[in-house]
This record gives structure tokens, sequence and C-alpha cells, in this order.
């Protein structure tokens, strides 16, 4: 029988990580209470798979029972919106999903990357001060290209773009090095920072299990399809315009030229830090079926 832990508050709960994450709590014997924006879907689910769902709102629950524990999968700077809550419920130790994007957009010709990477490092940085100021432990893990489910916005879109033109299009060799991360590892490594004291104060860079090119990523992506892999290659000039024209379609909205630049720019980082603390064993890229779209 599974000892009972403490209860555990989750932020971004109906996320992709956040449908791998919670039956993962409640087998390790936590109490998990899920926030959701969505009333429809709290009325709907009230009380299931051992999990209790809350409205989410920035205003303090009339509930009085501690809730020391919390793992945020929101985007990380909307976490200012909430710390009266989590004060509230008399938090201890939070953990916090950001993203590498942090380091890899930084330098992107898209000017909404350029945002994105300063959001994510401005969200950290207020999320760690505070954390300090209110004597309150942190952990940020920042995952790679998270795919699962069919309800990502990184495998997902190459799977439909697939489906719908037959090939891919790609510039030049597209030999940039890819690290893509599975949601249900993601959420593994949230549960590992949760119990590990180690994890305190600390950030971890959470890739995937393999680095591969970008065209081999793709060609695989065609593979879990049971498809023949087939790349049109493009000058720069024409994968920009493609793309423009593309985004029109609601499909391939996340498409950006700035893909461009990165299929051939290695995206890589190490997870030794988190391998040792967390004890973070990512698997292989080999995505199935039921991690496409459907």
């Amino acid at each position: 029988m599974i000892a009972y832990k403490s209860r555990v508050g989750v932020l971004g709960a109906t996320s992709l990580i956040g449908d791998c994450l919670l039956p993962l709590l409640v087998e390790d014997g936590y109490d998990v209470v899920a926030f959701s924006r969505r009333a429809s879907l709290v009325q709907q689910q009230s009380v299931s798979r051992g999990v209790i769902w809350r409205i989410l709102s920035i205003r303090c629950s009339h509930d009085t029972e501690p809730m020391t524990k919390w793992i945020c999968l929101a985007p990380i700077w909307v976490l200012p919106e909430y710390f009266s809550l989590f004060l509230h419920y008399g938090v201890k130790h939070i953990v916090a999903v950001s993203s590498t994007s942090r380091f890899t957009k930084g330098l992107s010709s898209d000017t909404a990357e350029k945002k994105l990477a300063v959001r994510l490092a401005e969200g950290e940085q207020l999320f760690i001060d505070w954390a300090g100021k209110n004597q309150v432990f942190w952990t940020i893990l920042r995952p790679t290209l998270t795919y699962g489910l069919g309800r990502d916005s990184n495998i997902s879109v190459i799977a439909r773009s697939i489906r719908r033109l037959s090939f891919f299009p790609l510039l030049g060799a597209a030999q940039g090095l890819r690290q893509p991360v599975h949601a249900q590892d993601v959420a593994r490594g949230c549960l590992a920072a949760l119990n590990a004291e180690k994890a305190f104060n600390r950030s971890y860079n959470i890739p995937g299990g393999e680095t591969l090119p970008y065209r081999e990523m793709v060609g695989r992506v065609f593979l879990a399809m049971g498809r023949k892999p087939r790349f049109v290659i493009l000058p720069i000039w024409l994968f920009r315009l493609a793309v423009m024209f593309l985004r029109l379609l609601p499909r391939f909205r996340y498409w950006s030229p700035a893909m461009a630049e990165r299929m051939n720019s290695d995206l890589v980082f190490d997870h030794a830090d988190a391998r040792r603390d967390l004890e973070f064993m990512p698997r292989p890229f080999l995505p199935t079926r039921e991690d496409l779209p459907r």
C-alpha cells in the first residue's frame, strides 16, 4: 500500500504535461488538487482518478487546508498572478516548468520568438526573487522540444504538415541537432523534483534521451505514421515565402521563417545535473501513433 504523502497543487493541470503528471502523483501517494480556469471542466470532473478539481482564480480560495507543495505547468511568466494564492495555502516548495527556448530563441530573427525568450527569462527571475523573499524553495525545469499524445506544438505540427502535404520541406541539409523529450518524461521529472531536497533552489535543463539531426527527427515522424520519408529541399528565399503563406492556414500557424535558421543549428543541452539529482533518464526519440494527432 502506498503511504500518503501530502497535498499537492497543480497549475496548468489540463496541459499536455498535466495529463501525464496527475496519475503519477496519485500513484505516488499524493492528494492532488488540480486547478483550471475552465469552469465547465471543473464542474464535469469534480473528483476523478483521485484528483480534486478546482476553478483557478487569482483570488485566494476559501479552502484553509494547507497545501505546501505545488507544480506549475502554466507559462512561468503568469506565476506572479498567483503568488498570493500560494501563500494562502502555506506553500513551501514550488516546481515550475519553463523552457530551453529561453536560451535558443533569444537570437532569433523572429520578433515574437525574441519576446518569448525575454518573457521566459524575466518570468524565471521574478519567480526566484519572490521565492527568496518569502522563504519558499523553488525548482525550475526547462524541457527541450516536448511532444506526446498528439497535443504538442512541435512534433504534432510536423505530423500535420506531412499529412496535408505528403512531404516535408527542408532548408538545405537540415542537420541541426535536436533532443525531443516526451511529455511523460517531463512529468516524471516534475515528480522527482517535488520529492528531492537536492532540487531545492536549482534549475535543470531536461532534454530528451537522444540527440539526432533535424532531418532524422522528421524522418522518424514519417515512419511513425507508416509513411516513407519524403523531403523537398528549398532555397532559403522560397522556404520563407512558403512559410509566410502556410501560416495563413490554422494547421500551420506555429510555423515561422525562423525555422529555416534553426534547421541547421544545434539546439543541444546537457542533463547531467538532472540525471544526478533527479535520476532523470529520458527515452530515445521513437514516436508511436499514440504520440501523433488523430
